[in-house]
C-alpha cells in the first residue's frame, strides 16, 4: 500500500507560479511511474504531466507543455509539480497519482494509488 500526500496549492493571480508537492510513504516504491491530474468543476478528472521512475521520461497534456514541469527526488520519495504562467483555466484541484505498471501511463486507469488532491485557483 502506498499513501500519497499532496501540499502547495492556494490562491494565486494569473502570471503566477506554484509548485505542488506529493509525499509518498508505505509500501515499497520503487518502479512506480508517477502522475499529476486535475478535476475542475463539473468536469473529469483528467491528465496533466507524468514522470518514469528513473525521471528520464516525462509527458504533458498539450495545454500545460512549456509552462509545467514534473520532477521526482527519488531519495525523499517525493513528486512535484511546477506550475509557472498560471491561467485562470488552470483552477482544479489537482491530484498526484502513482502506477506499478511499470512505464509511464496518461489514464486515470493505469494508476492505483491517489492522494486526496490539493486545490488550485488562479484569479484573473
Amino acid at each position: 500500500q502506498v499513501q500519497l500526500v499532496e501540499s502547495g496549492g492556494g490562491l494565486v493571480q494569473a502570471g503566477d507560479s506554484l509548485r505542488l508537492s506529493c509525499a509518498a510513504s508505505g509500501d515499497t516504491f520503487s518502479g512506480y511511474a508517477m502522475g499529476w491530474f486535475r478535476q475542475a468543476p463539473g468536469k473529469e478528472r483528467a491528465f496533466v504531466a507524468a514522470i518514469t521512475w528513473s525521471g528520464g521520461f516525462t509527458r504533458y497534456v498539450d495545454s500545460v507543455k512549456g509552462r509545467f514541469t514534473i520532477s521526482r527526488d527519488k531519495g525523499k520519495n517525493t513528486v512535484y509539480l511546477r506550475m509557472n504562467s498560471l491561467k485562470p483555466e488552470d483552477t482544479a484541484v489537482y491530484y498526484c497519482a502513482a502506477s506499478n505498471r511499470g512505464r509511464l501511463a496518461t489514464v486515470r486507469e493505469e494508476y492505483d494509488y491517489w492522494g486526496q488532491g490539493t486545490q488550485v485557483t488562479v484569479s484573473s
